[in-house]
């Protein structure tokens, strides 16, 4: 019987919080580097590609305000959750007009929802957060943002793999994509993202369970964004809904597929090695 107190978590939705920054270069310059797009390579005035926006607002926590994911323990809107391990889920991403390096940005952050669910790996809670980023137009895009918060993996058993699923037959885009220790370690630099899991490989294989460094969900997620983008070269990116089924690793290649679908649109995919979803995303272009 769950001992989650969901009714008391969800009193904390409607929480909001304010982060302002700058869209400097430095950050777009150094996902560039990251992603090998010298395409995107940043000059006076350019607009800031969609995705990089998780280089900026960092979780600036000092160091004894972490817990021992290297994650921050406190969070402005999160309540404190009774399980300690955290996965990006997925996002929808909604794109009303282009914010310029070099601009003063604010994001609003608001707790949306919070749902408990029993899975084949334990308990779950769902979270739902909806960031609205502002550049000084206005509205410059809404991040709809969801992450899983899991139990802890009892010491020296392995993470219950979630369920295989293939995707569809004759895809005709496809990609793939090689990550190492060194290129998951830059994306948490430039992100400032401390979680373990990417770069601790004796914790992340000994203490959480996965067969190796996990691939950030946002560096998958990503991938696939410039994907579409290169499949629709011209056209704006208006949104960009993905949703996460399984994890992606270093330990082998990860593969892009994707197909055109309506006017505007492409269904896209992140396969695992075996060739089963590890996220499935669509994309809307103007």
């Amino acid at each position: 019987m769950s001992t989650v107190d969901i009714d008391g978590l969800r009193k904390h939705i409607g929480r909001t919080r304010v982060d302002q920054d700058i869209a400097t270069a430095t950050q777009a310059a150094a996902l560039c580097l990251v992603f090998g797009r010298p395409q995107d390579a940043p000059g006076a005035s350019d607009i800031l590609q969609p995705g990089w926006h998780w280089a900026y607002f960092w979780a600036m926590s000092p160091r004894e305000g972490l817990g021992l994911d290297g994650l921050p323990t406190a969070d402005a809107v999160m309540p404190p959750m009774p399980f300690p391990r955290r996965m990006f889920a997925g996002s929808n991403l909604t794109f009303h007009q282009p914010i310029r390096l070099g601009e003063k940005i604010r994001r609003e952050t608001e707790l949306s929802d919070l749902t408990h669910r029993a899975g084949a790996s334990g308990e779950l809670i769902f979270a739902t957060t909806t960031m609205r980023i502002y550049g000084e137009a206005g509205l410059a895009m809404v991040d709809e943002r969801h992450g899983v918060f899991r139990q802890e993996v009892p010491a020296g058993a392995k993470t219950v793999p979630p369920k295989r699923e293939a995707p569809p037959d004759g895809l005709p885009w496809k990609r793939e994509v090689s990550v190492d220790v060194v290129t998951l370690f830059r994306y948490s630099a430039v992100t400032f993202n401390p979680h373990r899991i990417h770069y601790d490989r004796p914790y992340a294989t000994g203490v959480e369970g996965y067969p190796g460094l996990v691939v950030h969900g946002p560096f998958s997620q990503q991938c696939l964004i410039d994907f579409a983008r290169d499949h629709n070269p011209g056209r704006v990116l208006l949104s960009f809904n993905m949703r996460a089924r399984a994890p992606l690793f270093d330990t082998a290649p990860f593969t892009l597929a994707g197909r055109p679908g309506a006017e505007g649109e492409c269904e896209l995919w992140a396969l695992t090695p075996e060739g089963t979803i590890a996220m499935s995303a669509t994309a809307r272009f103007g």
